[in-house]
């Protein structure tokens, strides 16, 4: 199954579940025959559940990790974070000028963009020129209003409530 067309979804806002959602949309995906490559940018860790739920279950459905370990806005941005952040930039630039995905999702690309570590102006070329049967899902906090402005698709999730405020880290198989 080949998508006729793609739309460009942004998944944003400081509420839980944008990454949440874009996987939910790849498990759909995937169940159609599609494939989906996620990159996730300043996310490292490879021992997470979605990573090896995909590796173990959904062959069409490849993650690739795109930054260091640990949370990126509890220390300074080092030459590693922008270097990995290259890239992956590389990578989405190749899976879009060659169309080899169905659905390509960039996890937490408008953090890095907000911290400089992604030209805006590289994000909204993308999303200019993917290919027209590509869907492209973009996550992360703080999406510029330039970016909000080329989507087709935007929601905004808000935090109302949430249990990290009490101090409970994240959890395997719910939050990691």
């Amino acid at each position: 199954m080949a998508l006729k067309q793609g739309y460009i979804h942004v998944y944003t806002g400081n509420g839980k579940g944008k990454t949440t959602a874009a996987l939910g949309l790849a498990l759909r995906a995937t169940g159609q025959g599609l494939s989906v490559t996620m990159i996730q940018f300043l996310k490292g860790e490879t021992d997470i559940g979605e990573i090896k739920a995909a590796s173990a279950f959904l062959p069409k459905f490849v993650i690739k990790p795109a930054g260091q370990k640990g949370f990126i806005l509890q220390r300074e941005i080092s030459t590693e974070d922008k270097e990995l952040a290259a890239g992956a930039m590389e990578l989405a630039s190749k899976i879009v000028h060659e169309g080899s995905s169905d659905v390509l999702i960039l996890d937490e690309v408008n953090v890095a963009v907000t911290l400089g570590l992604v030209p805006e102006e590289w994000l909204i070329s993308v999303m200019e020129n993917k290919p027209s049967d590509m869907e492209l899902v973009l996550t992360g906090r703080n999406a510029s209003p330039r970016i909000i402005a080329c989507a087709d698709l935007v929601t905004e999730m808000r935090e109302i409530k949430h249990y990290f405020k009490k101090g409970v880290g994240a959890r395997e198989g719910i939050e990691k």
